[in-house]
This record gives C-alpha cells, structure tokens and sequence, in this order.
C-alpha cells in the first residue's frame, strides 16, 4: 500500500551522536558511545568502563577520575576515604579564583583535586591517593598538598605501603608561593614514610608535568607509568621555545622515558592491578589473613 517493508527493515542505519538526531539514521544518545581519540573507533560507553576506559582497538587509555582509579584497583570496588574534610580556599583573595574552585567542584564532583583512602589490593592493605584532571587540571594547590601529607603520614604510622596515582597540569598559580611549597612538604614526608622501611609505588597518568613531576611522583621506590603518558616539567612547546630546537618524536611520552631510564615498566591499565599485587609480594608486604596467622602463631609459641 505504498509502504516498502525492504526499505525500512534492511536499511543501513548511521549512527548519530551527541544529541544530533537524523531522519534516516539510528539516534544514539548521548554519551552512550564514546569516539577514541586516537583510533576514531565508536565505542558503547559501557562496554569502554568494563575494559577500565582502554581502547579494545588501540589500546589508548582515556583519562580516568581520581574515585574511578581506586575503585578500579581496590578489591571489591571498595576503599575507605580519608582526609575528604580538607579542602582548599581562597587563602590570597586571588581575582575570581572562588567561583573557580566552585566551578571545579561541580565539574569534578569532589572538594580537591586529589582522593586519598586506604583498601585493600589482592588483600593487600595499602594506603592510596590518585589526583583528578576534571578538578582544575590536578593542580596541586594548598589542600591538594596537605591531603597527600597527611596520606603519607598516615601510611607511616600504620605501617602501610602507598599507592600513588600522579595527574597534574602543575602548581596551581592561584595559591602562589603556598602552592609551590607543597613540593617540599610531599617530598619530606615520602622521605620519612621511606625511613621506615616502606614500600611506595608511583604510578604516572597522562598528564604528569609541573611541580608534582619534581617532587612526589618521581621519588617512589617503583615508578610505573601508563603508555603514551605524557610526563616532564615544562611542557614541549614551552621547551621547544625556550631553546629553539625541534625535539625528538615521541619526547615526554611514557616511552621515551622508559627508554632513557627514568620510569621502572609501562604498564597497561587492565593489567595494573596484578603488577602492584606482584610487586606488594616481592617486596615483602604481607597480607592481612598472612599478618594475623603470625601473630596467632607468636601468641601460641608464648604460651608454650
């Protein structure tokens, strides 16, 4: 009666995103699907979440949330946090810089630009942070600062290994010389967590520059990196500039680095967790289960 079944049951849809809505074409909503950045692959945004927001094509890590991270490492999901009441303020009275921080906290959904917790990893207990790209770049500020302190602290008196994820656009030049002060706090408490015999593993996301590339995140005991991970102090065009050179292909990437000796292993993410297990193992870092057998076992040899 004028209507060609054929044409409307064997028609090859195309896919239209982020809202745009065609007559002849299969409407996806938004978000549902998510275009690799690198490959241009579409991928279902629930499908890209269960393989820990890697490509399956290429193998390009998007960027995760600080929340996300420690959820994706910690068994079961399930981490405790710490330190959520520090937060950070308009200490200079810096022009717009509190509707900023606003801004950064309904973009983000958190208070800092840093989570710490502590969970357990293969039954592991750890102490763990991972800074947040949607809250201002992951600049280290003031409370940024203090929260990765206090998680250092923290681990040194429960005797604890730390888990460190770094993302960072840098100082936050808001808070001024406050700021960059934050380099030197981190770095003295790495240092006496350390002195005490425990483990700290860094792990370096895309972008890992400024201040916390010249402090924390490179004075692990184990530096892991993500592939591609863009990693330096200054950023390349700023260098290129500075010195009028062209540089090498690939300068800064996780590779390049791997290559001239700064970083221990590139590790995929989906794989992330077994390594820091592994490496928690060898290192000597006992398991809860295994720390309570020895003391029962000590209770017992004292009783005898």
């Amino acid at each position: 009666m004028g209507f060609d079944l054929r044409k409307f049951f064997f028609r090859k849809p195309n896919i239209a995103l982020e809202g745009q809505e065609d007559g002849n074409s299969a409407f996806v909503p938004e978000k549902a699907a998510i275009k690799c950045d690198k490959c241009k692959t579409l991928i279902l945004s629930d499908d890209l979440s269960a393989n820990g927001k890697v490509c399956f094509k290429c193998g390009h890590h998007f960027k995760m949330g600080a929340r996300e991270r420690l959820k994706y490492i910690a068994d079961g999901g399930e981490f405790t946090e710490l330190f959520s009441d520090v937060v950070g303020n308009n200490r200079l009275d810096f022009p717009e810089y509190d509707g900023k921080l606003e801004k950064a906290k309904e973009s983000s959904g958190e208070s800092e630009a840093v989570v710490c917790g502590e969970m357990k990893i293969g039954g592991f207990k750890v102490a763990a942070f991972a800074m947040d790209a949607k809250f201002m770049m992951g600049s280290m500020g003031g409370a940024a600062g203090e929260r990765i302190t206090l998680t250092f602290e923290y681990a040194a008196e429960k005797g604890l290994p730390v888990i460190g994820f770094a993302l960072s656009g840098g100082a936050r030049m808001q808070e001024g010389i406050v700021s960059l002060m934050q380099m030197a706090k981190t770095s003295g408490a790495v240092l006496k967590h350390g002195d005490k015999g425990l483990l700290y593993v860094s792990v370096l996301t895309d972008p890992t520059t400024g201040g916390v590339s010249a402090s924390f995140a490179f004075e692990a005991d184990i530096i892991l990196a993500e592939p591609d991970a863009l990693i330096g102090f200054a950023g390349p065009r700023v260098i290129e500039q500075t010195i009028r050179q062209k540089l090498p292909a690939g300068f800064q990437r996780a590779e390049f680095l791997l290559q001239k000796g700064f970083l221990d292993a590139i590790v995929d993410r989906r794989k992330l967790k077994d390594t820091l297990v592994d490496i928690l193992k060898k290192h000597g870092v006992e398991r809860e289960s295994d720390a309570e057998k020895t003391s029962e076992s000590t209770v017992e040899e004292t009783e005898k």
